[in-house]
């Protein structure tokens, strides 16, 4: 049995053939752009650090004036002040 002289193998394959060749193109993938979101403690931070940067003269000096007071032995901090950093920090630490 020859399958090629068929007369529907040849109708079947006259019929690929026209909408082999057809070819739809599509729209490629949609490029988004992409984005950044800040949130809302990082854009805290932000101000905090460029306030920070800001004062930094102010900082020295007084870095400068209490290592001069540890260096001579009179830097005395008062004992709630301590506690409420060491409170603070740990607040800070938990949120």
């Amino acid at each position: 049995m020859k399958i090629q002289n068929s007369p529907q193998i040849q109708q079947v394959m006259k019929a690929y053939g026209k909408t082999a060749g057809k070819v739809k193109k599509t729209a490629g993938p949609k490029m988004e752009k992409d984005k950044i979101e800040i949130s809302d403690k990082a854009r805290d931070f932000q101000v905090a650090m460029q306030a920070a940067k800001g004062t930094s003269e102010v900082r020295a000096a007084k870095v400068k004036e209490i290592k001069e007071q540890i260096a001579n032995g009179t830097y005395k901090p008062s004992a709630e002040d301590v506690a409420d950093k060491i409170l603070g920090r740990i607040r800070d630490l938990g949120e």
